[in-house]
């Protein structure tokens, strides 16, 4: 075969396969898992909270949304929403009534909310400090979660609460090992796989 037709031949695989991928759409979840700053606040959110639904129905991307407390800890509440891909996501976030949701929830209702999104496209931590007010709005590394969580507020120090494992196993937390170093034989180091030891 001449280097022409190879060429070809290679072209027309890679648009074909271009073609029957375009046709996928990757379903997106997205999980926030909330902390309030006081007993009070979360009543108030569950009235702003309740007519969500209303919304959400008339979304075309809109799939699923559940919320739960943690058995373990009654204090950390957990959402997760499924939509037909990122940009269904993202028409909710730019819908009105969400905006002034979040709007009203991050002036003071919230003090923590850690965001995270699959096909693992993003992760952020939403803090607001309820000694100082300092907002904290960044991305981490999933992989260092457990580190990220128990730092305390950059402007006075406040620690977070946060949830340890459970001898429920309803919570087992941990975080990603950092890369060994290893030789190649030629002296020549390369960095090993990151490796997570499993939960069960």
């Amino acid at each position: 075969m001449s280097h022409i037709a190879a060429a070809y031949l290679q072209t027309n695989v890679y648009l074909i396969f271009e073609r029957e991928r375009s046709r996928i759409v990757a379903i997106y979840l997205s999980m926030q898992r909330v902390r309030f700053s006081s007993p009070d606040a979360y009543e108030k959110f569950k009235v702003v909270f309740a007519d969500t639904r209303h919304h959400l129905m008339k979304l075309p991307g809109f799939l699923h949304l559940t919320w739960w407390e943690h058995p373990d800890d009654r204090s950390w509440f957990n959402e997760c929403s499924f939509w037909a891909s990122k940009d269904a996501l993202y028409d909710w976030h730019m819908d009105t009534y969400h905006r002034h949701a979040k709007a009203w929830a991050s002036n003071g209702a919230i003090m923590e909310d850690v965001i995270t999104n699959f096909e693992l496209v993003g992760t952020r931590l939403l803090r607001i400090c309820p000694c100082c007010n300092e907002l904290q709005d960044k991305p981490y590394d999933l992989g260092q979660e457990q580190a990220v969580l128990r730092e305390r507020c950059p402007k006075c120090g406040f620690h977070f609460p946060y949830m340890t494992e459970q001898p429920t196993s309803f919570g087992v937390f941990k975080d990603l090992q950092a890369a060994p170093i290893t030789g190649t034989g030629d002296g020549m180091p390369v960095a090993g796989h990151a490796e997570s030891a499993s939960a069960v």
